[in-house]
């Protein structure tokens, strides 16, 4: 029996793994079907994690991470949870190759993942000029021109935030209204060094070894094409929300998620089931910086310490 069963290996769950085992958790397993890190590793430059006066990959930034966190006792289990059930007051977990474990406390530590807006050069350029994190990469190309592709709110907003960083800002978006709320549009068209570039379509991005020179976009009302001269692209067309393994068979969730999929938490980690704790990019409102997964990891930690008394 387990004391605590950690689904997913980036800052979050290994914060958490670290600070219940060193808070006096005995039996502790963390689930990572991979090395661990998270999605942060594949990042190629950080320089705003607290303590880090140098710009590091981020494979270099998690390095020492697991071994700080096993050292306490923690350990890593290199399989993939496939679900999530409680019965009573026990959680039991079951892997895609068939093994089951049972818990007395659950931490869902999976993240989420950016959508792919499929134009070409996506892939290739892909942190090399094209990112999804606004608030990491954004200094980079501080008074450069820089696109912005989507029409929600996170595409709206990072928009308004990089207009602060960059010389210009142009919003690309394949229709002439938008999915955000009233505030943020307003917010938007009132912040003079954005440009909108709607209604089209985006044919491509293109570069060469050094990263990024342009994207190429489609008008759909007459099919002219238009080349933007930008070193930097910023994709926000949604995000994919790593929640398979508490989905039930009929389709619902074991505890309560938003329409987005993101786990409804408190601000314990707490879910809507006693002993079921999120935090991360799974959670909602997540700030998706590692610094705040990393404090997730904690919060929930110190609080399942609490709760299993």
């Amino acid at each position: 029996m387990l004391d605590l069963a950690i689904i997913g290996g980036g800052p979050a769950g290994l914060t958490a793994g670290l600070y219940a085992t060193r808070g006096g958790l005995k039996n502790v397993i963390m689930f990572e079907m991979g090395m661990p890190g998270g999605q942060i590793t594949g990042s190629s430059e950080i320089e705003n994690y607290p303590g880090q006066d140098k710009v590091m990959s981020g494979l270099d930034l998690m390095q020492s991470w697991p071994a700080q966190a096993m050292k306490f006792g923690l350990k890593h289990e290199m399989s993939l949870v496939s679900s999530v059930s409680k019965n009573s007051d026990i959680f039991t977990l079951t892997t895609s190759d068939g093994k089951t474990f049972e818990s007395k406390a659950v931490l869902l530590a999976t993240g989420s993942v950016p959508k792919k807006a499929g134009f070409k050069g996506e892939k290739e350029f892909f942190g090399r000029g094209i990112s999804t994190c606004a608030t990491c990469d954004g200094f980079f190309y501080k008074n450069k021109e820089v696109a912005v592709i989507g029409g929600g709110d996170s595409a709206l907003e990072e928009a308004v935030y990089l207009s602060k960083i960059c010389s210009k800002v142009y919003l690309v978006h394949r229709r002439d209204t938008y999915k955000a709320a009233p505030s943020t549009i307003e917010h938007m068209k009132h912040t003079q060094n954005i440009e909108e570039v709607t209604n089209v379509s985006v044919e491509e991005v293109y570069g060469d070894n050094t990263g990024v020179l342009g994207l190429k976009v489609k008008s759909k009302e007459d099919g002219s094409i238009r080349d933007l001269n930008v070193p930097g692209v910023f994709v926000f067309v949604g995000r994919d929300v790593l929640n398979e393994p508490i989905k039930q068979e009929d389709g619902s969730f074991l505890c309560e998620v938003n329409e987005q999929g993101e786990v409804i938490v408190d601000l314990k980690m707490k879910t809507s089931v006693p002993g079921l704790y999120a935090a991360g990019d799974v959670r909602i409102d997540a700030a998706k910086q590692v610094v705040c997964a990393a404090g997730d990891g904690a919060t929930a930690a110190v609080n399942i310490i609490e709760f299993l008394g």
